[in-house]
């Protein structure tokens, strides 16, 4: 294997967006840096399952619907 190829590997602490705290083996950043989060899982909508709204651009989906509707779908 090549000698120094790979990158520094070391601990940071995550401060997730409610405030609470873990210490992780990351790249990112130098030994014992803050990686504060604006987005996390307990946050975000794709992992929240926020609400979720089916747009009818240009009336696509009533036209669908209409087409299709004598099919019992």
């Amino acid at each position: 294997m090549k000698a120094d190829i790979h990158p520094d590997y070391h601990t940071i602490k995550v401060v997730m967006t409610d405030g609470t705290e873990y210490e992780t083996r990351s790249t990112w950043g130098k030994e014992g840096d803050t990686l504060q989060l604006d987005i996390d899982p307990s946050t975000h909508p794709a992992w929240t399952g926020g609400q979720q709204s089916l747009m009818d651009r240009g009336g696509r989906v009533s036209k669908f619907k209409k087409r299709y509707e004598g099919l019992g779908i």
